[in-house]
């Protein structure tokens, strides 16, 4: 199993949202149906992305995807 590497900059979901021009609660709910990778940190439970998670979701998802998949969301 690949552990993530740690020394790259992880995102928060607000950050991630920005990025992807979307609401941050569209992230949470993406990450929660598998469509984005995400990593639990601290005793909250709190959200952190991987650039390079990001990076991988926008190379499969083109912007006309990106529109589908907020219509099934």
């Amino acid at each position: 199993m690949n552990q993530p590497n740690i020394s790259s900059p992880m995102l928060t979901a607000s950050e991630v949202a920005r990025l992807l021009s979307l609401h941050v609660n569209t992230v949470r709910r993406w990450t929660d149906n598998g469509l984005i990778n995400a990593y639990r940190i601290g005793s909250r439970g709190d959200r952190r992305y991987r650039q390079e998670d990001i990076n991988s979701f926008l190379a499969r998802h083109s912007s006309k995807g990106r529109k589908a998949l907020q219509r099934s969301t």
